[in-house]
């Protein structure tokens, strides 16, 4: 790799980024408190929603979208845990975050 690859690959990393996945667990009703707590520890992760049969609304956030990936795959990997599907995934750079979105009144400018 040449230096002027490696240094815009290193510029391209380290900008600071913020990642939100939505994911749906299907879990064992007789490990379901266990699954949860496992999942309550991971950084980032909040449980929206469980249902008797044991389906779960998860959301992650990270700072990058290997971190998710691992946490989904950790996930999958619990015992009990039939399923960890990933729904949705968003990303930004932290400094877009900040940046204000003006109201448009004209419905027709919006893409």
């Amino acid at each position: 790799m040449s230096a002027r690859l490696k240094n815009a690959f290193v510029e391209l990393v380290s900008i600071p980024e913020s990642h939100i996945a939505g994911i749906v667990v299907h879990a064992s009703q007789s490990n379901l408190e266990k699954i949860k707590q496992a999942i309550s520890l991971l950084p980032g992760s909040e449980i929206h929603a469980v249902s008797p049969e044991g389906k779960m609304v998860v959301t992650l956030e990270a700072s990058r979208s290997t971190v998710i990936a691992d946490q989904l795959s950790a996930i999958h990997a619990l015992p009990g845990v039939y399923s960890a599907s990933l729904v949705y995934q968003h990303h930004e750079d932290i400094e877009a975050l900040d940046q204000e979105i003006r109201d448009e009144p004209d419905a027709s400018k919006l893409y």
